[in-house]
């Protein structure tokens, strides 16, 4: 369990790690960069990493449902603050079985988020897979 960020022009990605899974922190924090910079956007952008009780805990909290989930985006848009991205890592594991690759395209998916991007409708749904294949390197179906 442990921090890591980067931080290119007018940008910072912080990654608090507190759960158990190893992860390849390096790889999310270069989707998120590549995501950030291809969607032009800029400020800080904290990553959190969480148990799966704790994003049940999340979940249950800011979206009234049971159980955990994969990942939860919080938008800050003030001060320079682009907002926190939440993601379990053991829930993950269970939706692929490339937990990397699976962890990029959720970074990416919680900040198009962040950003705006939603996938409500069809022609939503494809533009935001599109983004998030091109930033994670990560086929979604």
């Amino acid at each position: 369990m442990s921090s890591a960020s980067v931080e290119p022009p007018d940008t910072a990605v912080l990654v608090d790690d507190r759960q158990d899974v190893a992860v390849d922190r390096d790889a999310i924090v270069d989707a998120a960069t590549r995501c950030l910079q291809g969607e032009g956007a800029s400020g800080e952008l904290s990553i959190s990493l969480v148990t799966v009780q704790e994003m049940a805990d999340l979940h249950e909290r800011y979206l009234h449902e049971d159980g955990p989930t994969d990942v939860l985006s919080f938008p800050q848009g003030e001060d320079g603050l682009l907002g926190d991205v939440v993601i379990c890592p053991p829930f993950a594991a269970a939706n692929n079985d490339d937990l990397d690759a699976e962890l990029r395209l959720l970074v990416v998916h919680g900040i198009l988020h962040l950003l705006g991007h939603d996938h409500e409708d069809d022609d939503e749904r494809a533009a935001m897979w599109a983004k998030q294949e091109a930033y994670a390197g990560v086929r979604v179906p």
